[in-house]
């Protein structure tokens, strides 16, 4: 699965959103039922994993964690503790439960971005600060990748 692009999207009153249709496409093709929901380690977003993506990151992280290890234990809780199992509704909804929109800042308007194996849920004023400018993006882009292009 690779999710791409950026689609915006609003919120009903309940806290629903749909999952845009090229998303969900791709979650069917894949045999995806279920997505994990948790809120982004470092940018103030939200992350929806298809539960094979998911299970993928847990078994990672746990085979580089020691369960003999107080921080390296704690730092996995986390990680595992702190997500919503979610199912696409009929109409391919789904509810971002209150404390998400509070964890990410979200309101009425979203933006879905798609990052390759995960979708990204961000709030609209968010996903604007968050982007970096065209000259910035260029730069570091061809700083990592200028030397090896042939």
């Amino acid at each position: 699965m690779r999710f791409l692009g950026s689609i915006e999207a609003k919120l009903d009153a309940k806290g629903r959103a749909f999952l845009p249709a090229t998303f969900r496409k791709l979650l069917q093709a894949g045999g995806e039922e279920h997505l994990v929901l948790r809120k982004d380690v470092f940018q103030p977003c939200l992350v929806l994993y298809p539960e094979s993506v998911w299970n993928e990151q847990m078994d990672l992280l746990r085979q580089r964690l020691s369960r003999w290890n107080k921080q390296q234990q704690q730092v996995f809780r986390k990680f595992v503790s702190e997500v919503e199992v979610l199912t696409l509704d009929g109409n391919g909804r789904f509810l971002i439960p209150k404390r998400y929109q509070r964890m990410a800042d979200i309101d009425i308007d979203i933006k879905f971005t798609g990052m390759g194996d995960t979708i990204e849920i961000w709030g609209q004023q968010n996903a604007d600060e968050q982007q970096m400018n065209a000259d910035d993006f260029g730069q570091a882009l061809e700083q990592l990748m200028g030397d090896d292009a042939q």
